[in-house]
C-alpha cells in the first residue's frame, strides 16, 4: 500500500490538530514533538480502517430490506462509533505507554471530530481548482 498525498497532508493536519490539543486541553499529553508525529500516523491509520468499517456499514444499513437487517447495521454502526475511540485509546497506551494519553473517552472523541473536520476543511480548501493554480 502506498501513501496518497492526501494521506501525508492528513498526516500534517493531525499533528497541528494533536499538538494544539497537548497545548490547551490539559488530559491530551505526549512527551515530544517526535511522539506526537508517530502518534498522528497511528491516528491516521486507525481513523482510515474506522472509516472503512463505518462505510461498510452504513452500505449494509442502506441495502437492508428487513426491519431486523436494519437495526442489526445500526447496532454495528453505532457499536464501530463508540468502540473505535476506546480502540484509538487502547492503541495509543499499547503503543505509547505513558509517554502519550489522549485523556479519556470524551477528549479523544472530541478530538477524533476536530482531526476530521479538519481534515476535511483541509481538503476541500486543496481541492479547489483556483488554490492549487496559485500554488
Amino acid at each position: 500500500m502506498r501513501a496518497r498525498p492526501a494521506d501525508i497532508i492528513d498526516v500534517f493536519v493531525y499533528v497541528v490538530v494533536l499538538n494544539l490539543a497537548i497545548e490547551y486541553v490539559p488530559s491530551v499529553i505526549s512527551e515530544g514533538f517526535t511522539l506526537s508525529l508517530l502518534t498522528a500516523v497511528l491516528l491516521k491509520v486507525a481513523l482510515e480502517v474506522v472509516i472503512l468499517a463505518k462505510g461498510q456499514l452504513l452500505t449494509r444499513l442502506r441495502a437492508a430490506t428487513s426491519q431486523g437487517g436494519k437495526v442489526a447495521a445500526a447496532v454495528s454502526l453505532w457499536a464501530v462509533a463508540a468502540g473505535s475511540k476506546l480502540v484509538v485509546l487502547e492503541l495509543v497506551d499499547l503503543v505509547f505507554g505513558d509517554a502519550v494519553s489522549l485523556g479519556g473517552f470524551f477528549s479523544v472523541t472530541l478530538l477524533v471530530l476536530v482531526l476530521l473536520a479538519s481534515r476535511n476543511v483541509v481538503r476541500s480548501v486543496l481541492d479547489r481548482p483556483e488554490v492549487c493554480s496559485t500554488v
